[in-house]
């Protein structure tokens, strides 16, 4: 697959309690992780990441999908696969999946991070999710506004 034509990004990791962050800048030359997003309810996460959004100039999302080791979507995945789709269709963003299979255990790996719990290394493994897209891809797609919004996420967190 070939890779993404350059775009300012913003990769997440997303997970049950917090989500990784991490951006590009337009070129894609440099990937920077971002503080992590407590997770809230839905409409909370929207306003912290549409700002961040605004203020990077951020032109496309990057969702990890933890698939298994043979490639299968997991619990977790169709959970991030819906996280990714609402927060598009918000922010009328076009959308890539990559594939985050053992994402945080490298990331803890090749940034001393294993056990953390500050967020540190879910916006670590969010940037190796975006060096990842950006030597990969995919071209990032639009989601469409006819795809019915699923609603609350099972498991959000409460604000």
């Amino acid at each position: 697959m070939p890779a993404p034509n350059p775009r300012s990004a913003l990769a997440l990791d997303v997970g049950r309690r917090r989500i990784g962050l991490a951006g590009c800048d337009a070129l894609g030359l440099t990937v920077s992780p971002l503080p992590a997003l407590g997770r809230g309810k839905f409409p909370a996460d929207l306003v912290h990441l549409s700002a961040l959004v605004q203020k990077r100039r951020v032109t496309a999302l990057v969702v990890g999908l933890p698939l298994d080791a043979n490639q299968r979507p997991t619990e977790q995945a169709e959970h991030c696969r819906r996280y990714g789709e609402r927060l598009a269709r918000s922010l009328n963003l076009p959308l890539a999946f990559v594939n985050e299979y053992a994402s945080s255990w490298d990331a803890g790996e090749r940034f001393r991070l294993h056990g953390d719990r500050s967020g540190a290394l879910d916006s670590a493994a969010a940037s190796l999710l975006l060096e990842q897209w950006l030597r990969e891809g995919p071209e990032p797609s639009a989601v469409s506004k006819a795809t019915p919004d699923p609603g609350p996420e099972p498991g959000a967190q409460a604000s």
